[in-house]
């Protein structure tokens, strides 16, 4: 509030990065040198920097990329510690430059891995072999171009009324030829035990679920390469890298890129329905900086967060907010801190218990919920709107959050521990720090007024403040007597005013759409 909007965002681009990775190695060590982290290295890494770290710009884009390049440790063949670089490589190329990001997606062992693309091979005309074509169309589809002819503004361009296609079989096919020949850095490169097994007689590099890919030309296609309007000449023996950089370039060009990435980071970030003007205004950020260059990732985040529309208070602006976001903006809110130093706050993935959604572990590359998604029979499909995020909810996930955040907003979140560096506890790891509350808690409109802050940003309505001030009245706080022998009563009842206002903030219509 005192440096303003576009300084504070400047300042935010500028800190340090908080590496996901290194508390993920941290954790595994700490453990033992020879034990796994595990998928909960992963995930705990992602909530302490979500909750504590100094550069919450980046881990927010980070995490709204991780949803458009989407990997996800459903999947047997994504390593942990390779999905914590993956997050990492996010929220550093995520604020570069597009080129750099698509390259460095591209390149990465575990979504090669995801998308079946690593030691994916040349055709074979003797065994009917033809190179795999997963990662080769989700690339057009999902990070780059997506299905259909763009204009800027990122309405669909139309021919005879219909939708153009902005690829089809063929370029999947040219593509999918890219694709062939890339497996995992080795000391012993570019030799075919590396090349299918990432070592050669027991040595290998240790990070190679993290470090870039590497071609390995005996295994790269050399025939004709067409797509998107380019072809890559049959080569006298591969070139993967050749190959990759005329590909990427010609997907870095495609002028559907800035309306397709603009308006999928609108949505994650600010509204699920901006107007073609918003995503017009992020396409020719994409496309110009404003010093000529293309793809400066910095300038699309902040066109998106700077426009007037961001802050617009409109029937169709907003966005529902993710399970996630939805504890994420919680735990921020009152200072939980961790009992280990780990935020160990363990899997959310079951809907009828916890969130039914855990960063990372989307059930499909499609996301957990499609961008344009319209939840039918609602006002939102009366009025055309879309509400992505409301493809995770059902009677299951509703019921299972109020009972989720109930138990959250009275015990604390996470992992029971039992003791923590020989100190009993008995406790959730992650405790909070509900002071200012409790010293609020004998007047509950402005305890209330605390939680409109805090929790909704000053956009509570009127009627629900009263609502939550009724109920918190409910509970009465007896008067303190002289010898102060009742002390632990009204403890009690000040926790239990403070803990009902937060309880029915949080499980609120109102808080659960970000506005």
């Amino acid at each position: 509030m005192s440096v303003g909007y576009s300084a504070w965002i400047d300042e935010q681009f500028a800190k340090p990065a908080s590496s996901n990775l290194a508390l993920w190695d941290a954790k595994a060590t700490a453990n033992n040198a020879t034990v796994n982290a595990a998928q909960d290295g992963t995930t705990h890494a992602f909530w302490r920097n979500a909750i504590s770290g100094d550069d919450q710009l980046r881990q927010r884009v980070a995490y709204s990329l991780s949803q458009i390049f989407v990997i996800s440790m459903q999947d047997a063949n994504v390593d942990a510690r390779g999905a914590a670089g993956f997050l990492d490589m996010l929220g550093d190329k995520g604020l570069g430059n597009y080129r750099d990001l698509i390259q460095a997606v591209s390149k990465h062992p575990v979504m090669l891995a995801y998308l079946t693309a690593l030691r994916n091979q040349k055709a074979d005309p003797t065994t009917g072999r033809v190179p795999d074509e997963n990662y080769a169309r989700e690339v057009m589809q999902l990070m780059s171009i997506g299905l259909n002819m763009l204009n800027a503004d990122g309405s669909k361009q139309l021919n005879a009324g219909q939708p153009i296609d902005s690829y089809g079989q063929a370029d999947i096919s040219g593509m999918a030829r890219v694709f062939t020949g890339w497996s995992y850095a080795c000391p012993a490169w570019p030799d075919s035990s590396c090349f299918f097994l990432g070592e050669k007689a027991g040595v290998g590099d240790p990070d190679r679920r993290i470090k870039p890919v590497l071609g390995y030309p005996q295994y790269h296609s050399t025939e004709e390469k067409k797509f998107l309007g380019v072809t890559i000449p049959a080569q006298g023996t591969g070139d993967p890298d050749a190959s990759l950089k005329v590909a990427l370039d010609t997907l870095y060009k495609h002028q559907n890129v800035g309306p397709f990435i603009g308006r999928q980071l609108i949505q994650r970030l600010v509204m699920s329905n901006p107007s073609p003007a918003y995503v017009a205004a992020v396409s020719a950020r994409f496309a110009n900086n404003g010093a000529g260059v293309r793809g400066d990732m910095k300038a699309v985040v902040k066109a998106v967060l700077m426009n007037p529309e961001a802050r617009q208070m409109t029937t169709s602006s907003g966005k529902l907010r993710e399970p996630v976001l939805k504890l994420s903006a919680f735990l921020r809110a009152f200072a939980f801190k961790s009992d280990t130093g780990d935020y160990r706050v363990g899997s959310t993935d079951d809907a009828a218990f916890t969130l039914g959604q855990s960063p990372l572990r989307s059930p499909t590359v499609f996301n957990f919920y499609r961008p344009g998604y319209v939840p039918p029979g609602t006002g939102a499909a009366k009025a055309g709107l879309a509400v992505p995020e409301m493809q995770l909810a059902s009677e299951t996930s509703t019921a299972g959050y109020v009972n989720y955040m109930l138990y959250n907003v009275t015990d604390g979140v996470g992992i029971f521990n039992t003791s923590v560096n020989g100190t009993t506890l008995n406790r959730r790891d992650l405790q909070p720090d509900y002071s200012a509350e409790l010293a609020l808690a004998d007047n509950s409109p402005a305890l209330v007024d605390r939680l409109n802050d805090h929790l909704m940003y000053g956009s509570m309505p009127a009627a629900l403040k009263t609502l939550i001030s009724r109920a918190v009245d409910t509970f009465v706080i007896p008067a303190l007597k002289t010898d102060k022998s009742n002390q632990a009563d009204v403890n009690n009842a000040k926790r239990d005013r403070v803990r009902t206002a937060i309880f029915l903030t949080v499980v609120s219509p109102e808080f659960q759409v970000q506005r």
